[in-house]
């Protein structure tokens, strides 16, 4: 993502428990150009020390902002066009019409997004996954992929990226 660049989606974690996911949501976001946004408390450390010592190389490219709480991410982003990832959401993730530069926001592992974020959130912004039924939500890396490739897909559909032959995304 080129300085001054709406980035395609901005993905948001709420309270994330395990840097496993996070970091493969890390890798996500940057070969899509989409911005990384983590709410605390985090489940563990993204010093330079402990990313490192993950062998995450490309986290310093990605740069991603943290932020304490629900509260401050919402004072130092201002953010519009959120779309809620829960289980519990009515509205299917292919129902929703993505625009570039939203923002996706999912919970923690063990417990979604907080009912206090849901509750407040339009109805029309909370979104699903088609599953079968019966069985446990997705995983978390898993939900962020398919959830910003389903964007990217829409953009590339109604020609507002262009995907080239190499599968490289352009503007």
């Amino acid at each position: 993502m080129s300085a001054g660049t709406l980035p395609l989606l901005n993905l948001v974690l709420h309270e994330p428990e395990i840097p496993n996911n996070t970091g493969n949501i890390g890798r996500t976001a940057l070969v899509l150009g989409c911005s990384l946004h983590l709410i605390g408390p985090l489940g563990f450390d993204t010093s330079d020390k402990a990313c490192r010592r993950a062998g995450l190389d490309y986290w310093p490219r990605l740069g991603v902002k943290h932020h304490d709480s629900w509260a401050s991410f919402h004072a130092e982003q201002s953010p519009s066009r959120l779309w809620f990832f829960s289980a519990h959401a009515r509205r299917s993730v292919f129902d929703a019409e993505f625009q570039r530069g939203d923002w996706l926001v999912f919970g923690k592992e063990t417990a979604g997004l907080p009912e206090s974020i849901l509750r407040a959130a339009p109805p029309d912004s909370c979104l699903r996954f088609p599953m079968v039924e019966g069985e446990r939500g997705l995983n978390l890396a898993t939900a962020v992929c398919a959830a910003a490739y389903e964007g990217v897909r829409q953009f590339s559909a109604r020609g507002e990226i262009r995907i080239d032959e190499r599968g490289v995304i352009l503007p």
